[in-house]
């Protein structure tokens, strides 16, 4: 502990980002740096405790609570303290291989169990976090490292997302020919066309898997398995085959008017939008445009705030967002103990915009989608709502039940839904054979291996979905997995 009384001493310093009226106007990173003395203070806030939840990965009430890939942080606090940034960045690639993406857009549930957040506010380790890995990139202290030997053995990785790429580049570590398989023209998965660019500047993406084909890494794109490539190809080319191809089919919102025009899954939106921004800077016009609409997003979440914040910046008229569940507290309720992640209400940076532009948050809470309403040429007018309370209804599960009289319309001339996912798309393993759960993922054992030997599977279609953090830790544990089974049960991975 580099200073004991540094928790006292310091306050947390604030998130340094740009005015939401400056960066609602382009696309760029909206997070300005640090100074070295700024987070040097900020490290020394570290209590280094006795038990530090802030790197346990468990889930606590259904939710994660501390780092789920376990990153070193009380150390690599310390290190930051003293200056030592070398050997922080050293402590850090550890357990995470890509903390420049998890130090962008992890909600950072190491934060909601850090000591120091019990009586004040918590330590700025997803920051901290950030800094570590942008000096590593800015000094030349992450380069190529290729293994040293390879064993003759080949994987192949089917989707290059956040647990793609983690699998990838541990079987590569271990000295296994890996080919990574995306059937998008760009790799990167949810990282590259899921989060929008202000999230997640794609060029951050392009450097990382950049270094990971130095490093040996065989990545096809615009190939999809299953259809460019065989399943029975798949299994007599490789050695082995990890599916991580994300969950992907889209919740739907059945209700009458759903077939109108102008109503769209949230994803679609998103994906349309940065692969226009990448291709040509939006002049190509292959996006769905949210100029000068009255846009409603339905669903809360990431993806929520990205569509609120997307909107934005193609010049909408107006946004709602609209919540089913009633507004979160301002603090900690009752039933929200430390460490368990905080379940208290946030201004995300999308909904910051919005309140810039308009005066309040866009968020309305507590409202259901009773039904779409066309105007007569079939196109969405209107979303009709109605508010609900939460009740607890048969065994004591609490469902939604409308409130009489409290029917309304919002006008909407383009309707987002961004209501999650329900699970992979099934063609593939259904033609590898591989066996699904009950909620339609993936079925592996403690091992990651599905129902056909030497095919493991990892990340979102395995696990449903979830955080950009939880896949990483997947992916590692995947490919651990993997080595295991290559190597006749010896490997040279971190448990």
């Amino acid at each position: 502990m580099g200073k004991p009384t540094g928790f006292l001493e310091f306050g947390r310093e604030p998130l340094h980002v740009r005015p939401p009226l400056e960066r609602i106007g382009d696309w760029s990173d909206a997070h300005p740096p640090y100074d070295e003395a700024t987070l040097r203070e900020q490290g020394a806030r570290c209590m280094d405790c006795a038990v530090p939840f802030c790197h346990t990965g468990t889930m606590i009430g259904g939710m994660a609570s501390g780092c789920p890939v376990n990153n070193l942080i009380p150390e690599w606090n310390d290190l930051v303290y003293r200056g030592q940034w070398r050997e922080a960045l050293v402590r850090l690639q550890k357990t995470n291989n890509f903390p420049e993406f998890t130090g962008r857009v992890c909600p950072a549930p190491c934060e909601g169990s850090c000591t120091v957040g019990i009586g004040g506010l918590p330590v700025t380790i997803k920051t901290i976090e950030l800094e570590i890995v942008e000096r590593g990139w800015a000094n030349g202290w992450i380069r190529p490292e290729p293994p040293l030997t390879r064993t003759g053995l080949r994987a192949a990785v089917v989707g290059s997302g956040p647990a793609g790429l983690a699998c990838a580049a541990q079987l590569n570590r271990a000295g296994h020919d890996v080919t990574v398989f995306e059937r998008a023209d760009r790799i990167g998965g949810l990282l590259t066309y899921g989060i929008p660019n202000m999230k997640l500047d794609k060029g951050i993406v392009e450097r990382r898997v950049g270094l990971m084909a130095a490093e040996g890494v065989h990545f096809m794109t615009g190939v999809e398995a299953g259809r460019d490539v065989a399943a029975d190809g798949l299994l007599s080319g490789f050695d082995a085959v990890v599916i991580a191809s994300g969950s992907t089919v889209p919740r739907d919102l059945p209700v009458e008017g759903r077939e109108l025009a102008g109503i769209h899954p949230a994803m679609d939106f998103l994906r349309a939008n940065t692969k226009s921004l990448l291709d040509s800077g939006h002049r190509d016009g292959a996006y769905i445009p949210a100029a000068g609409r009255h846009v409603v997003v339905i669903g809360g979440g990431d993806t929520g705030t990205d569509c609120v914040a997307t909107a934005i910046r193609h010049g909408a008229r107006s946004v709602t967002q609209l919540e089913i569940l009633d507004r979160p507290p301002d603090a900690r309720a009752p039933d929200n103990p430390w460490p368990q992640w905080p379940k208290v209400y946030r201004l995300d940076y999308g909904q910051e915009e919005a309140a810039a532009l308009w005066g309040a948050d866009p968020r309305r809470y507590a409202v259901s989608t009773r039904r779409f309403v066309g105007d007569e040429t079939g196109h969405v007018a209107a979303v009709e709502t109605v508010e609900v309370e939460w009740a607890a209804g048969p065994g004591g599960r609490l469902a939604p039940r409308e409130r009489p009289g409290t029917e309304r319309q919002v006008r909407a001339d383009l309707v987002l839904l961004a209501l999650g996912f329900v699970g992979p798309e099934r063609s593939l393993p259904e033609q590898l054979g591989c066996r699904l759960d009950a909620r339609g993922n993936i079925a592996t054992g403690s091992d990651r291996m599905t129902s056909v030997p030497g095919v493991f599977a990892a990340g979102d279609c395995s696990r449903g979905q979830s955080l950009v953090v939880w896949a990483i830790r997947e992916g590692r544990e995947a490919a651990r997995a993997v080595d295991l089974f290559l190597m006749h049960g010896e490997t040279v991975l971190p448990a």
